[in-house]
């Protein structure tokens, strides 16, 4: 039996949107990466730091839902892209276009923002197995 979706979850035409909207961003950045010259090995090793906040579960579902949305949400790679882009500094840039990549990628395979009710509650709906229980 599928657990009911989150209050506030997306579904349908707008959820697939959404979805969609992430591939774009992960398209934009990775070409954007391509164009800044910057070395892939880099992008490599940057690509999943984002995830490191899944770290903050550890302390509870509002603290994973905090720190995985903080780290989840365009809001820091688009400032930090503004700082480089602004200040002239490459690496700044880089690093938010890998960031804003890693965020369409998940997007895109339905990993939405957290609710603090627990990791599998998105706004994009539920995310995993459904609970056997």
């Amino acid at each position: 039996m599928r657990q009911a979706e989150p209050e506030g979850a997306v579904s349908g035409g707008v959820r697939m949107l959404l979805r969609l909207e992430g591939l774009a961003v992960l398209l934009v950045s990775v070409a954007a990466y391509a164009q800044l010259g910057a070395p892939w090995g880099a992008f490599a090793m940057l690509f999943l730091v984002p995830d490191l906040s899944f770290l903050g579960y550890l302390a509870g579902p509002r603290a994973g839902a905090a720190t995985y949305n903080l780290a989840h949400s365009y809001v820091g790679p688009a400032a930090l892209l503004a700082l480089g882009a602004a200040g002239g500094v490459p690496v700044a840039l880089a690093t938010a276009l890998v960031w804003s990549a890693h965020i369409g990628l998940d997007r895109l395979l339905g990993y939405g923002l957290k609710y603090a009710s627990g990791f599998a509650a998105t706004h994009l709906g539920r995310i995993g197995p459904a609970d056997p229980w």
